[in-house]
């Protein structure tokens, strides 16, 4: 059954549904029943006081039940005032892939997304490895054959029909919610490629449709794990254009392998800027994932000719996430701004392979290149606080940068304290959400890091640090009861997984206490 959702009903269900998980929570505005924290006799028990939540990040992880889903990556599909949003979904449980089919989402403001399910299933398709639904891009074209407007979903999967190589497919649906169903064999074949370095240099497909100049409409695929690879589509958006009409599809000419940017890894994103009236103006962008632990890139091309053109490397945009090895985007202009969407591992268990969707804004400056971007788990409609005891010290977490080491991962004891060396404002910036243990508790919260989305403040046997919930198994420990503050003003922290232990900041370090200095484990938000 197909459910729209909102971010709060979404994740106060997965959250639920997940026994020992979390995810960031939802609601905006100001705490609701506000309550006098004046405080006068500080031996009395302290009253519940309910804090005002964010949304923010992640965008989805859910199902039409509301239990965890995971999926990663993302690719969308903007018609008239509703964005779609396909993801691949994750089923695994070790560290390995597991994609059996891909799912769609929809969105009118990006707040409120609704549940499609299932839009194509690799058991469905002849030529496919079933657990290897592997990235993938949807595209909408008028069919002068069929009259209409018709749905193309171009994907990638192991081709058992092909030494096991990874080919490139094609699926086709009247809708964009699908199903989709595949043309019965790929569109390029792994093999076909034949410069390939190996067997899984045919993946991320990207698609870009655009009238030229010259009045003729051009249908581009480009694609390609370490090498990078483009073609034309014919108007049927199956099969491969042959440019000297000699009846063969020849490598090469029809299907070129273009100059790779700088430390171009994979996950190719065509994209261009759009003026006041839609119509496409300046250089075209390539978004890739770049090195290893999947950075974010971007390069661009002047000229006008996908085909034979070079995109020329300008920047990387985004660090490694804190939370999965692999990253992938989709750039697309939506509401009257520009997003890119990215995925990471910031859901319970959440890894490079559970991973789930998540966005920010994407600006430019007045040259047209793209300015970086933070990871973020408030994203650009989230809300973000600083949380500062009584006695003037603000919290914050150690200075570092993501690693582009896995065996650095997952992070578990990342220190939390205030004056630590090297840090800067984002560093003491924190997203309030609902307490993972229970969503449904308005007295309960949990605290995320702002720069570092999917670590949070833990308290664990041996203290309280930032870390991953990586096995899904630390709600508890990333719960904080909210009551009054012990000094008779602001709020404290109690533990859920220690009750009777209170979040304490004093002499630079965050503990658990008793809660004796009361100055030290009370704290204003805000």
């Amino acid at each position: 059954m197909k459910k729209g959702f909102s971010l709060l009903l979404a994740l106060t269900l997965i959250l639920s549904a997940a026994a020992g998980c979390g995810s960031t929570g939802d609601t905006n505005g100001p705490a609701s029943g506000a309550q006098d924290t004046g405080k006068t006799d500080a031996a009395a028990a302290p009253e519940p006081v309910e804090l005002a939540v964010s949304s923010g990040n992640p965008l989805v992880g859910f199902d039409g039940d509301g239990a965890l889903t995971y999926g990663g990556d993302p690719s969308t599909l903007v018609v008239d005032d509703t964005l779609y949003l396909y993801v691949g979904h994750d089923v695994a449980t070790a560290e390995a892939y597991n994609i059996p089919e891909y799912l769609c989402y929809s969105t009118k403001d990006m707040k409120t997304w609704e549940y499609h399910g299932v839009v194509l299933s690799m058991a469905d398709v002849t030529w496919a490895t079933r657990d290897a639904a592997w990235a993938g891009q949807c595209a909408r074209h008028y069919s002068e054959a069929d009259g209409k407007e018709l749905y193309y979903f171009y994907y990638c999967s192991w081709d058992r029909t092909d030494s096991g190589k990874q080919s490139i497919g094609v699926a086709v649906s009247d809708s964009p919610t699908g199903p989709f169903a595949d043309i019965g064999a790929p569109v390029v074949k792994g093999s076909f490629t034949s410069d390939e370095t190996s067997a899984w240099n045919d993946i991320d497909p990207t698609v870009w449709i655009e009238t030229g100049e010259d009045g003729e409409e051009h249908r581009y695929l480009c694609w390609g794990n370490g090498k990078l690879y483009i073609c034309e589509l014919n108007e049927d958006m199956i099969s491969v254009r042959d440019f000297d009409g000699d009846g063969q599809i020849t490598f090469g000419r029809d299907v070129r392998t273009k100059h790779t940017p700088d430390s171009y890894t994979e996950a190719p994103w065509l994209y261009r800027r759009q003026d006041e009236n839609g119509e496409y103006y300046g250089m075209y962008y390539l978004f890739y994932a770049y090195g290893w632990r999947e950075q974010m890139a971007y390069a661009t091309l002047d000229g006008e000719d996908l085909m034979r053109d070079d995109f020329f490397t300008e920047d990387r945009i985004m660090a490694p996430s804190a939370t999965s090895n692999t990253n992938h985007m989709a750039v697309f202009d939506f509401l009257g701004k520009t997003w890119f969407i990215y995925h990471n591992g910031s859901l319970p268990h959440g890894s490079g392979f559970r991973r789930v969707a998540c966005v920010e804004e994407l600006k430019f400056d007045e040259k047209g290149y793209v300015e970086p971007l933070e990871e973020t788990a408030a994203g650009p409609f989230g809300s973000v606080s600083t949380v500062t005891a009584l006695n003037g010290e603000r919290l914050q977490h150690a200075a570092f940068v993501n690693s582009s080491l896995d065996d650095d991962y997952p992070y578990k004891n990342v220190a939390l304290g205030s004056s630590l060396p090297g840090t800067s404002e984002l560093d003491g910036q924190w997203v309030i959400v609902r307490g993972k243990e229970d969503p449904a508790d308005v007295y309960a919260v949990s605290i995320v890091s702002q720069n570092k989305a999917g670590l949070y403040v833990t308290a664990t046997a041996s203290g309280v640090v930032l870390c991953q919930d990586w096995d899904g198994k630390r709600a508890q420990a990333q719960t904080f009861r909210t009551v009054t503050g012990l000094a008779g003003e602001g709020v404290s922290f109690e533990s859920a997984a220690q009750p009777g232990k209170y979040l304490t900041l004093s002499g630079g370090a965050l503990t658990l206490t008793d809660g004796v200095d009361v100055q030290a484990a009370s704290f204003r938000v805000e």
